[in-house]
């Protein structure tokens, strides 16, 4: 764990300069809220809301992501009305969340935008709980909001906005389907099952801090699909909250809140939650706890006790979840892994035909598009088949097969990159093997994900270094043939 996060490819430094523009964005949000003269609760909510604008809106334009951002009070300022209103009405009020879980995990059928405003929302409603917020709050509570997010967008659009020089990343679609069959459906009905009985479990724990539990199921549900990686988030979810708990007994409950440590140590975690994000769920959790306790030593409430109460409400949390995607429309993770993979397959193949009509002189055929799409599938593919390649997995032959068809995706991936920069060449010609090879490729991607086999001759070695790499691509594809199916002919993964 350790070495994934510090030894992790940073290509571009795209997660320093991520975790670094955080911290400048949020630390000038909350030095905006103090000199508006805004109380710690201002401030604290003014600092959410930053960190939520620049950790949760991902669209692929820098247009999409101004426009997230400005939609975000459209739906976090009535969402924080209704919970400062219903502080006093906890059944009405527990329905309200309910209902925001649920329409929350619904909006990611829209993308990246319906899953940036479902987080705000619930985050909105979540804060509302931490600060025991109450309708004589919610002037200064809205100013600070604003404020927040206009100091935000004013950094990540106007001060610094490196997405100005990198193409635009396309996200993909999720899975179609309508009705039950969409998995945002599920998920939404998943999610109001499990924080149901996270909020039920953890008011008979703690009539306070329920909503931790809550907050911990919810976050499980996040960037997760099937079972499988439901079960392994919900996990690491919970290791980085125990080890969170442990670096606060050491370093927060001896602080006791002291503004000047704590202040620098809180940027030191809004760093960590943004670097080790993309490359770690336990060490973001591991940050977004230690974070948290340095603020409730700025509340002047931190004590051991208060942690173990954290500890016990994530349990809760965590378990709500897995009981959800157990026995409540259960996603299996066969379907989605085998989903997700047949997407890469086929852009595979999108890849090496777009490279060839470069290399043939054709006009406006780029195949970068399509690499960096291929990297994006590739990615939900490693994330999908993480329940069978972590550690606790207790059957090895599907670890081994799973591992195996990752080496040879990502061979693909190579091959397909090092035909995209040999077709970038413009002294590179065509030749006409490529067109011949181009159409074993299709076949042997038309094989795959119809679930036949398919011979491949063995070549000579390849002098051109496009069709080099086409060779090599084929024989990626029809080794992956084994290892996607049993010798019975049965899936990667069981249903």
């Amino acid at each position: 764990m350790l070495k994934r996060v510090f030894m992790a490819a940073d290509p571009g430094r795209a997660r320093l300069r991520f975790a670094a523009r955080a911290v400048l964005g949020i630390g000038l949000a909350v030095l905006v809220c103090g000199l508006a003269g805004h109380s710690l609760a201002g401030a604290v909510t003014g600092g959410l809301a930053a960190l939520l604008a620049l950790f949760t809106v991902t669209d692929a334009t820098v247009r999409g992501q101004a426009l997230t951002t400005a939609l975000l009070p459209a739906v976090g300022l009535p969402v924080l009305a209704a919970a400062a209103g219903l502080h006093d009405h906890p059944v009405a009020r527990d329905l309200v969340l309910l209902a925001v879980v649920g329409a929350g995990v619904y909006a990611r059928r829209w993308g990246p935008r319906g899953h940036s405003l479902g987080v705000f929302a619930f985050m909105t409603f979540f804060v509302a709980q931490f600060l025991h917020a109450t309708t004589d709050q919610l002037p200064e509570l809205y100013a600070a909001v604003l404020l927040s997010l206009l100091t935000a967008a004013a950094v990540r659009f106007g001060l610094w906005c490196y997405e100005r020089r990198l193409p635009p990343a396309p996200v993909p679609a999720p899975p179609a389907g309508t009705g039950l069959a969409r998995a945002t459906t599920r998920q939404a009905v998943q999610a109001v099952a499990g924080a149901g009985f996270a909020l039920v479990v953890g008011q008979l724990i703690s009539g306070q801090r329920w909503y931790w539990a809550v907050g911990a199921t919810w976050w499980i549900f996040v960037n997760t699909t099937s079972r499988g990686e439901t079960l392994v988030r919900g996990f690491r979810r919970v290791l980085g909250t125990v080890i969170g708990i442990g670096l606060g007994l050491l370093v927060a409950v001896p602080l006791q809140g002291a503004p000047a440590p704590t202040a620098v140590l809180l940027a030191g975690c809004v760093f960590g939650i943004f670097y080790t994000a993309a490359v770690s769920y336990t060490w973001m959790m591991l940050w977004v706890t230690l974070l948290a306790e340095l603020l409730y030593g700025l509340l002047g409430v931190l004590n051991p006790g208060l942690l173990a109460l954290r500890f016990a409400e994530t349990g809760v949390g965590a378990v709500g979840a897995v009981l959800a995607v157990l026995f409540v429309l259960p996603i299996t993770t066969h379907a989605v892994t085998d989903a997700w993979i047949q997407r890469a397959l086929r852009c595979v193949h999108t890849c090496t035909a777009e490279a060839a009509a470069r290399l043939a002189g054709v006009p406006g055929a780029d195949p970068a598009v399509q690499v960096t799409e291929l990297e994006q599938l590739l990615g939900r593919v490693r994330l999908s088949v993480a329940p069978l390649v972590h550690p606790l997995n207790p059957m090895p032959a599907r670890k081994r097969r799973a591992r195996r068809v990752l080496a040879l995706l990502d061979d693909c991936a190579r091959e397909i990159r090092g035909l995209v920069t040999v077709a970038a060449d413009p002294e590179a010609s065509h030749d006409a093997r490529l067109t011949a090879a181009c159409r074993r490729v299709e076949a042997a991607v038309a094989a795959l994900t119809d679930g036949r086999d398919f011979p491949v001759a063995d070549r000579p070695l390849a002098e051109e270094p496009a069709l080099a790499h086409l060779h090599g691509l084929e024989r990626a594809l029809a080794e992956l043939a084994a290892p996607l199916r049993t010798p019975t002919g049965s899936p990667l993964v069981g249903a």
